[in-house]
């Protein structure tokens, strides 16, 4: 690969072969051919431009969704830190924030500032422009009912700018998973007024919620699978008897089970690997149509290339 050894100069970090592993939660995964930690907006565009462009890109947050396969990723991670990760209220009861933002620090600042409706981010462990490609969400709230519009560049570093009806958002889905490659630079959301400390009361039950009944300190990825329409995904794996049932590659355990607190949530218990988790869930997946018909997608990215 002559490309990498002819990447373009940058403000920020290059690094070459890097395992990304340390870059998600489940603590698994291969290695990608560069990863680039951009020092800024501007940095990022000057990289793009003169990158080669057939040389695959990806951006990713904080891997709090994300389950890299064992043989690594090609081309070039894009991992979004400082430089995209600032907080700015606008007035108005809108709030804009860089991609790298935490999506529980977006509802505390919006807390701060007095806008409410923006309580539910403190209940993902994901940053903001994973919930903006995703419309993520939960407890009856997600990202659609509050965006107002979002900055993205392109694979050639060209912003632009897209409205919450351009992102065509639906469950769990944007028109931002499709088509080209884009990365979500930062983005504008509206609430509604409302006094600071009743919004932080409202999100201390959503965390005190999570503490009890997610495995918030385990090493997870979120909600594995989306609900079918009608359907909770928990409790279509509950009732299968996959709940906290350690799952086996012959005959070996490798630390894949879905948790026992929640039985939509993968944990890695021990050393398991990426084939081991992708393997239990579509296991998990393939015995839940049997024995009901219903069909459970992944709602975990999963990137890469198999080891």
């Amino acid at each position: 690969m002559t490309w990498k050894t002819q990447l373009p100069a940058v403000r920020g970090k290059l690094l070459v072969d890097e395992t990304l592993a340390p870059f998600t939660w489940f603590r698994v995964g291969g290695p990608a051919d560069v990863v680039f930690l951009p020092a800024d907006e501007q940095d990022l565009a000057d990289f793009l431009k003169a990158l080669e462009p057939a040389v695959p890109v990806l951006a990713i947050g904080v891997g709090s969704n994300l389950l890299v396969r064992d043989g690594g990723v090609e081309g070039v991670v894009i991992r979004l830190g400082k430089g995209f990760n600032t907080v700015e209220p606008l007035g108005g009861n809108r709030i804009r924030a860089g991609s790298a933002v935490p999506d529980a620090i977006l509802a505390r600042k919006a807390a701060e500032a007095g806008v409410a409706g923006l309580e539910f981010y403190a209940g993902i462990p994901g940053t903001v422009g994973g919930a903006t490609i995703m419309n993520a969400g939960c407890y009856g709230s997600e990202t659609a009912n509050v965006l107002v519009s979002a900055r993205v560049m392109d694979r050639q570093g060209v912003v632009r700018e897209l409205s919450a009806e351009d992102l065509h958002f639906t469950y769990r889905h944007s028109a931002l998973q499709d088509g080209e490659t884009v990365i979500v630079l930062d983005a504008v959301f509206e609430g509604l007024p409302d006094a600071p400390e009743a919004i932080k009361a409202r999100m201390a039950e959503i965390t005190a919620r999570r503490e009890t009944t997610q495995p918030i300190r385990e090493k997870t990825g979120g909600s594995t699978f989306k609900n079918p329409p009608g359907y909770s995904s928990w409790k279509l794996v509950d009732e299968a008897g996959w709940r906290g049932k350690p799952f086996s590659v012959d005959g070996k355990s490798g630390g894949a089970m879905f948790s026992p607190l929640h039985s939509n949530f993968l944990i890695n218990t021990g050393e398991a690997t990426a084939a081991d988790l992708e393997g239990l869930g579509d296991t998990v997946r393939a015995d839940v149509l049997a024995k009901t018909g219903v069909q459970l997608d992944w709602e975990i990215k999963r990137i890469g290339r198999k080891g």
